[in-house]
């Protein structure tokens, strides 16, 4: 110190941060971890994404199963899953993928103001949505999918699985509970976090909402779709209305005015009968 302070001696650089191994939550459902990894899961077919829903307390997964592309459809089925089985988590830790948060710049802050639709829907739900900042902050992910990149494949190959549905179907009734009883770890404390709720249809919220105007026709345009508007008792017609489109894992559609469905339709766009006046 003292040759330093008389500039005999250079002071040694700056160290980075020391990161320390975070602690898990003591309760099940407080933090739920939600990650996606590509990597050729069924033999004979493309590589593909592996969407997981892990509790952060137990190592314990929740939602497992194999899409062609990670984004905001393979989220909310996933949340639809595990949010209907078990409740509200107090939140849901991800990466800052775009489909989850907006990022201006990129490795920068995430930006708040501007929610994705993954977003918008968490927060109408309570659940508190937490960024990674490092690849060492989802190290519990990271670890959990270099033992399914080990196990999953070889136990698929065994089962003769070649399809994408046979493989969720197997994944979600074998390969899951059997995961977890050997790898879920008991919570530190007892009880759970998740909030049950009633009265609340999670799939008019873990959905794609995006507002629309009514055209002359008394059709709405939606993507690539044109999607009328059936005759309402509510009033003549909705033409410049300003409504709400949904659109549901699934692929399936919805309009809604304010909280009235104005009617539902299939993947095409094709009206489906006897689906007018529900509320949201």
């Amino acid at each position: 110190m003292f040759l330093q302070s008389n500039g005999l001696l250079p002071r040694a650089t700056t160290r980075g941060a020391h990161r320390r191994k975070r602690p898990r939550r003591p309760l099940p459902g407080m933090m739920l971890h939600q990650d996606g990894s590509r990597h050729g899961w069924i033999g004979g077919l493309d590589a593909m994404d592996l969407i997981v829903t892990m509790d952060d307390a137990t190592n314990t997964i929740y939602s497992a199963f194999v899409c062609p592309e990670e984004g905001t459809v393979s989220t909310f089925q996933a949340l639809l899953q595990v949010f209907g089985e078990h409740g509200l988590p107090l939140s849901l830790y991800t990466d800052r993928g775009s489909h989850y948060f907006h990022t201006p710049r990129a490795d920068g802050p995430v930006d708040r103001k501007s929610p994705t639709q993954v977003g918008r829907a968490l927060a109408q739900l309570g659940v508190e949505h937490i960024a990674a900042y490092s690849p060492e902050a989802r190290g519990r992910s990271e670890r959990l999918f270099a033992t399914l990149q080990d196990r999953l494949v070889k136990e698929l190959a065994l089962a003769g699985i070649g399809t994408v549905a046979a493989a969720n179907d197997f994944i979600r009734e074998v390969y899951m509970p059997a995961h977890n009883a050997r790898f879920a770890v008991q919570a530190e404390q007892d009880g759970s976090a998740f909030v049950a709720i009633s009265g609340v249809d999670l799939a008019e919220i873990l959905c794609v909402q995006e507002d629309r105007q009514v055209g002359h026709d008394n059709t709405v345009v939606f993507h690539q779709l044109r999607l009328q508007i059936p005759p309402s008792p509510l009033r003549a017609h909705f033409v410049k209305a300003t409504v709400k489109v949904r659109r549901y894992h699934d692929g399936s559609h919805a309009i809604f005015h304010g909280p009235r469905c104005l009617g539902r339709y299939d993947g095409h766009g094709a009206l489906r009968a006897g689906a007018l006046g529900a509320a949201a």
